[in-house]
């Protein structure tokens, strides 16, 4: 009875080779499988890791930029010399009753005062800058923003007395405070020597005249003064476009 049942089964696998060859196919296609869901598995960690470091820098970047901002406000403060953070911690403000402009003029003022309070702001923003980001991370601050803009801004009141206007007004006074620094500040490195990580200029200048009021409404003189101001926008390294996009491929 053995030797019959052994003969029977023997019997039925020469007849059906085909379920051996289904075997062997599907064991195969199932190493594939294992094999391309490991790859993407590994793709997929890459692609996390990536996002993950983004993350982290663009973390970073806030941090050192609130830094910059709050380290510079408490070291003047301890002059006495004001400056306000603003717009969501990303400006630091010199009002009006710090850095006060003749009326229609852009030239830093020769007041004493207001040549300390300049100097010492010029000197504050370098140190804050040019420190390391933490003891565990010796990349520089500076490193983490794309630009530093010194921007004017005046009230609403037309000025008609020199071609451009307030706009020209805003953008001169941005300037003086650049040049003020550049020739009266002895600075290693000098702020124009500065760079950003893309190696452009870290330092830029300009004016909105009152397109950015403060105080939307201007009907007393303490209103109009709190829209005559400089302020100082630290603007932080971002991905960029083409690095978005390849995250976006994978």
């Amino acid at each position: 009875m053995l030797r019959r049942f052994v003969q029977s089964q023997a019997t039925v696998d020469e007849e059906n080779p085909y379920w051996l060859s289904f075997s062997d196919l599907m064991s195969a296609l199932l190493v594939v499988f294992i094999l391309a869901a490991v790859a993407l598995i590994i793709e997929l960690t890459q692609t996390q890791k990536i996002i993950q470091r983004d993350i982290e820098e663009l973390r970073n970047a806030e941090q050192a930029r609130k830094q910059i901002l709050y380290e510079i406000k408490d070291e003047l403060a301890s002059k006495n010399i004001k400056v306000e953070v603003a717009d969501n911690d990303t400006v630091l403000r010199i009002p009006e009753n710090t850095l006060t402009f003749d009326s229609g003029h852009d030239e830093i003022p020769e007041a004493e005062e207001v040549q300390r309070a300049v100097t010492a702001i010029g000197l504050a923003l370098h140190l804050a800058i040019n420190k390391p980001f933490s003891d565990t991370n010796n990349k520089m601050r500076f490193e983490y923003l794309d630009t530093v803009f010194i921007e004017g801004h005046t009230d609403s009141v037309p000025f008609k007395r020199i071609k451009g206007g307030n706009w020209r007004l805003s953008t001169d006074r941005a300037i003086s405070l650049w040049k003020f620094w550049e020739k009266h500040l002895a600075l290693t490195p000098s702020f124009n020597e500065m760079e950003n990580a893309y190696k452009q200029k870290l330092f830029s200048v300009s004016g909105y005249a009152a397109s950015r009021r403060v105080q939307t409404i201007e009907k007393t003189p303490e209103q109009r003064r709190r829209n005559r101001r400089i302020d100082l926008r630290f603007t932080v390294k971002r991905p960029s476009i083409a690095e978005l996009e390849d995250i976006a491929d994978r």
